[in-house]
């Protein structure tokens, strides 16, 4: 019998996407709008007629989510998925949980699998959390006397005894989250696969999880788990998968494959080409530390230092404002203007300028930089968008055993004081 739990080979899946053509004309003729409407319920009848789902637009692009990938895990492994957002992990997982087909390729998994995708999934609103644990159970292949032997522990885990009767479409996120691995957890399952979902859960339930999962793999049970939180990926898994636009880049040890992601989301030297600007030419941007010494890793405690090296074209004043991002959110927007130097026109020639952040500033995540830069007055400016991306871990020394799950972009260590005004006698 094969010692794996998982194999995966040639996988592909495709999506059929529709697109509205925008009309660059700004008068369309009658003639068009009608060839165009035939043209459309032509290909929906002939989609419907094939058993095909209808998709809307003018036209239909085939999007390939995954493309041709094959791995194997083996049993009792504890495998990290990691990649950008849009690398094909969730399509992956879905294929894997058996909730979405694959395009091409197939796929065999030994033993009974439970997975905690997206809150809620396989729970009925309307039922309370009695009723949708032995629903959910049986989704997943529990018999429903497995289930009421289960039942005390699965509520224990869950801490949600007083509401255990309650229609779940009353609980917050973090009730259906602490329900739904609680039942996933118990069943006892060959693979249990565990998306980012558990970042909504509180710290305390997060470490319960986290050794819930060794418990399960030390068992012998395989976990496949996704996080965008290294810590959390090197703190319970043995080997990694790295995904890149619905590829497959490497498998690995989860330190070679960690340092691979981070490699190709940073931007070295040799890749940045010399920004032009109408005043100023941007020669480098670089994270340094406060010596000056590019920076090989970031964590939350670390101090990063933006290095712009810039050559100045014609003197005067070079006004430049850096942009951070991080998952579409904007974090901040820093100017020059409170550097000494920003009131004094610049000579032509080459300069550097600094930009510090305070360590224990950022979250942990994958944030972009952008910069612009503009002439006298904050005027006729130039905006070059996505310089570089970069990754911050979690600093193992800030958050002792928690990892992540904090909400937001930052997460900066405030200072916190406690004064007793009174002391009551009890």
């Amino acid at each position: 019998m094969s010692d794996n739990a998982i194999k995966v080979v040639n996988l592909s899946k495709s999506y059929m996407l529709g697109h509205n053509n925008a009309q660059a004309e700004r008068y369309t003729a009658l003639r068009d709008v009608i060839a165009q409407n035939a043209k459309n319920l032509a290909r929906k009848t002939r989609d419907m007629l094939q058993g095909k789902a209808i998709i809307q637009g003018d036209e239909v692009e085939e999007f390939w989510a995954l493309n041709d990938i094959s791995f194997e895990i083996k049993q009792g492994a504890r495998v990290g998925i990691i990649g950008r957002n849009g690398a094909g992990k969730s399509t992956l997982l879905k294929i894997l949980s058996r909730i979405t087909e694959p395009t091409t390729g197939r796929i065999q998994i030994n033993g009974r699998v439970a997975s905690l995708l997206e809150v809620g999934t396989g729970f009925h609103p309307e039922l309370s959390g009695r009723e949708n644990i032995f629903l959910n159970g049986a989704i997943l292949g529990m018999a429903r006397k497995e289930i009421q032997r289960k039942f005390d522990e699965i509520v224990a885990f869950a801490e949600i005894d007083r509401f255990i009767d309650t229609p779940v479409k009353r609980y917050s996120s973090g009730m259906y989250v602490r329900l739904a691995f609680a039942v996933a957890a118990h069943i006892e399952p060959e693979v249990l696969i565990v998306d980012e979902v558990l970042a909504v859960g509180d710290a305390q339930f997060q470490k319960k999880c986290m050794r819930k999962m060794e418990e399960v793999s030390q068992e012998g049970h395989t976990i496949l788990f996704v996080s965008h939180n290294f810590a959390a990926i090197r703190a319970l898994c043995d080997s990694a998968i790295l995904l890149e636009r619905g590829a497959l880049v490497m498998q690995g040890g989860v330190g070679e494959v960690v340092g691979e992601y981070m490699n190709r989301l940073q931007l070295t030297a040799g890749q940045f080409k010399p920004l032009v600007a109408p005043r100023a030419d941007v020669l480098s941007i670089r994270l340094c530390n406060a010596a000056g010494h590019e920076l090989q890793s970031i964590n939350t405690d670390t101090e990063i230092y933006f290095t712009i090296t810039y050559q100045v074209k014609e003197p005067g004043r070079v006004n430049m404002v850096l942009n951070l991002s991080k998952e579409g959110a904007f974090v901040f927007q820093s100017i020059n203007n409170h550097d000494p130097s920003y009131a004094f026109p610049k000579n032509s020639g080459i300069y550097i300028s600094t930009c510090r952040l305070p360590a224990a500033y950022l979250n942990n995540g994958v944030f972009v930089l952008s910069m612009t830069v503009f002439e006298d007055n904050f005027e006729n400016p130039r905006t070059f968008l996505e310089i570089m991306s970069f990754v911050v871990d979690d600093a193992p020394s800030v958050r002792g055993d928690y990892f992540g799950g904090l909400v937001g972009c930052t997460r900066p260590l405030l200072d916190w004081r406690t004064q007793c005004l009174e002391i009551s006698n009890v």
